[in-house]
């Protein structure tokens, strides 16, 4: 299975395949997208991240990283 989602800032993919059992068969990615031509990236409190930066990791690294956002961020229902 392969999806996609793009928002301004960001492109997220996940990327898995359940009958494979290679490592790195199974990831989540998450890139920063060019914003202007000069490069310069976003700037946060927190830091910078400069346009082309990629985060790869495992779906199970992806799913504590969930967890841990889902704990942070309860849903309001």
């Amino acid at each position: 299975m392969r999806r996609t989602k793009n928002t301004k800032r960001f492109n997220f993919r996940v990327v898995t395949d359940e009958t494979s059992h290679q490592a790195g068969a199974n990831t989540v990615t998450i890139s920063v997208k060019d914003h202007d031509l000069e490069g310069k990236g976003y700037s946060t409190p927190t830091g910078v991240s400069t346009p082309g930066q990629v985060l790869t990791m495992t779906v199970k690294e992806a799913k504590a990283f969930q967890n841990f956002l889902n704990k942070t961020f309860p849903s309001k229902s």
